[in-house]
């Protein structure tokens, strides 16, 4: 699966109900190029049972020898929110300052908690995430992987980049 690709990736698994899952990427280039991702994702009073048993697993020759942009996610379970973001900017105006406050708010919102189980209550059993020994060789460039194994959980990463060409 996906091996010796080349430039984005983008992959969403999910084993169980209601999981929010989203890989956004946003790139620009010019003299005063300017590039942004924002998303929201929100599930309110949602009913969903928790499965027993779920698995997700990247595994055999995934992504083995490919180079690029790589954005993974991975649920096992029900009512998660799961986000990648990437944001790159090659412009003239060169590398720009930004403040604690701007980072924290950086345009992006995950929130998965508030949802009811049927029942209430967590139900014995496994969940489970992974990444198999084989998958991933040789991979180059940029990899975020969220994985999530349980219910009502929240993860994202966020990568920011501005770089001014050479003269």
């Amino acid at each position: 699966m996906l091996s010796g690709s080349s430039g984005a990736v983008a992959v969403n698994m999910a084993a169980g109900d209601l999981n929010l899952q989203a890989n956004l990427h946003s790139m620009a280039i010019g003299k005063t190029a300017l590039a942004s991702v924002s998303a929201i994702q929100k599930q309110r009073g949602n009913q969903f049972d928790m499965p027993l048993h779920a698995s997700a697993t990247l595994g055999g020759q995934a992504l083995v020898g490919a180079n690029g942009i790589a954005s993974i996610n991975q649920a096992s379970g029900s009512g998660n929110t799961e986000l990648n973001s990437v944001v790159a900017v090659l412009a003239d105006q060169g590398i720009r300052e930004t403040t604690n406050e701007a980072m924290a708010s950086a345009g992006s919102f995950a929130s998965a908690g508030g949802q009811g189980t049927a029942g209430g209550l967590a139900s014995p059993g496994t969940r489970k995430v992974g990444v198999e020994a084989s998958a991933l060789r040789g991979f180059e460039g940029v990899l975020q992987l969220n994985q999530i194994a349980g219910s009502s959980n929240a993860t994202e990463n966020q990568l920011s980049i501005s770089v001014q060409p050479t003269p």
